[in-house]
């Protein structure tokens, strides 16, 4: 049996021995009790650290109010900043909505147009305004020689500053 630190446990008329091999530990016996696993958890030796190194950790627990007082900061800052940050984009995103319904909106109005134009020059029969324009106001057809060709600029109308030569 191997060697065992502690002592050995009694259940009711029977002794049970313990034995530990590696990590593992057994109990002999009919009656079988839970064991107490701190007994058997190998320990490590203490370490004796240097001073430097205690005073070092000593500082790492302790803080100071300046410090805190700057993280208290910090955290203050980060809020009005996030806050900032979620109001831009609400902001943004009510902007992209209204430019969507202004959108929306156009191409609405445009294909108004479009239907009212559409309704309008299928309404209006060409032949009848010619008959009122030639019978009723006395207009003619240009006649040759009235008629002067120019070229002009890639605007699209043309601004008269001097007589047309004839």
């Amino acid at each position: 049996m191997a060697q065992y630190k502690g002592k050995v446990r009694s259940a009711g008329r029977r002794q049970q021995a313990h034995t530990q091999q590696g990590r593992n530990a057994y109990v002999q016996g009919s009656t079988v009790k839970k064991l107490d696993e701190k007994i058997y958890a190998p320990r490590e030796p203490k370490r004796q650290i240097s001073n430097t190194a205690r005073k070092n950790r000593e500082k790492a627990y302790h803080m100071s109010f300046g410090y805190v007082l700057f993280l208290a900061c910090a955290v203050v800052a980060a809020g009005f900043i996030l806050t900032g940050y979620i109001g831009l984009q609400a902001e943004l995103t009510n902007s992209i909505k209204n430019v969507s319904r202004l959108e929306r909106e156009l191409n609405n109005l445009k294909l108004d147009n479009d239907e009212e134009y559409s309704r309008i020059t299928s309404s209006i029969d060409m032949e009848e305004v010619k008959r009122i324009a030639i019978q009723e106001l006395g207009m003619k057809y240009a006649e040759e020689g009235q008629i002067v060709t120019f070229s002009g600029e890639a605007s699209d109308y043309v601004k008269q500053v001097a007589d047309i030569p004839e």
